[in-house]
């Protein structure tokens, strides 16, 4: 059983990522946004923003929250394409294999994890040549860790959605719905301790919060929050909303 669930889940996983590198025009329309997001923020606004005399950089600061804007956007997209599946009859041949549905959630999940993971990579390697500081070794090593676990709790929340949903375009919708307020109140652009109360609460309640906390301390070296509890609450997050993907794609229809 274990030795099935695992080749499948694998499988599932290396026909995420072919279809990920196979795909350049894939990684350049997801990487646009965010590079402009950073290039005429980070730059264009830095005289604007003063975080603390002395302290970093705007584009230092938000370099780490557009890293989790390509994971958040990457990974909550990775949903789609079960919906994709079913139209295409993909997902009805899956789901009617000797494998358990256990393994294309896996799959599906470790899939969009790695491809998002990999697109931030991508952005990183865009922010040094803008101008951000490079992250040491160790700090490199915490920052593929944070980005595990975005990658888990959004591809596990997209496949989540997509589980229960036929039609593209009102997932785009949903898509759209929960995705831009995820953004904004992550502490991307600017320091959750600086919001009112009401919208700071509301920030904490938001699990990407800590994801983007936990890259500012393992990229520039500082955290609002504390890297402890970003670690705590992300894992556990992303252990929730697995465990609920799985659970709703086990009903999921042919």
């Amino acid at each position: 059983m274990m030795k099935t669930l695992f080749f499948a889940s694998a499988t599932i996983w290396q026909r995420e990522v072919i279809r990920y590198v196979r795909s350049p025009s894939r990684i350049i329309g997801s990487l646009g946004m965010p590079f402009f997001f950073l290039a005429f923020l980070g730059i264009g606004m830095q005289s604007a923003f003063a975080l603390r005399p002395g302290g970093e950089r705007y584009i230092d600061f938000i370099a780490p929250g557009i890293l989790g804007m390509v994971l958040l956007f990457s990974s909550t997209v990775a949903g789609i394409s079960v919906i994709w599946d079913r139209q295409f009859g993909f997902l009805k041949e899956m789901l009617v294999a000797p494998i358990p549905r256990l393994s294309i959630v896996l799959g599906r999940t470790v899939g969009g994890t790695t491809t998002a993971s990999l697109q931030a990579l991508l952005m990183l390697g865009a922010s040094i040549v803008l101008g951000v500081k490079p992250p040491s070794a160790s700090g490199l090593l915490l920052a593929l860790l944070f980005m595990a676990l975005i990658g888990i709790s959004f591809t596990s929340l997209g496949v989540a959605l997509a589980s229960r949903m036929e039609d593209p375009h009102g997932f785009q919708l949903i898509f759209n719905f929960l995705i831009m307020p995820t953004f904004f109140l992550s502490g991307a652009l600017f320091p959750v301790d600086q919001l009112p109360a009401f919208l700071r609460w509301a920030a904490y309640l938001n699990p990407l919060t800590y994801g983007v906390d936990g890259l500012r301390y393992a990229l520039v070296g500082s955290a609002r929050i504390g890297l402890a509890a970003d670690l705590a609450v992300l894992s556990v997050v992303s252990a929730l909303l697995l465990t609920i993907g799985a659970v709703l794609f086990r009903g999921a229809r042919m």
